[in-house]
């Protein structure tokens, strides 16, 4: 396989792996899949990732994200 199937395989891979956890966080749900919406908010991070509150929002988002992926 040439290297850019393998480049294009791992791209696509952390794509798809990106939307489940859109899917896993509710958030097609309680949008009903409305993609604007959902851009808009991922807009909306990155303005709060970008401003003066960025890391203290990285450090929140983060450590609520590893307690999800914490096993029970």
């Amino acid at each position: 396989m040439r290297t850019w199937q393998v480049e294009r395989r791992k791209r696509t891979r952390h794509l798809i792996e990106l939307g489940g956890l859109i899917v896993k966080a509710g958030i097609v749900e309680l949008t009903g899949g409305d993609r604007v919406m959902i851009f808009g908010a991922l807009l909306w991070m990155a303005d709060k990732l970008n401003s003066e509150d960025g890391e203290r929002a990285r450090k929140l988002w983060a450590a609520k994200g590893k307690r999800t992926f914490e096993p029970d």
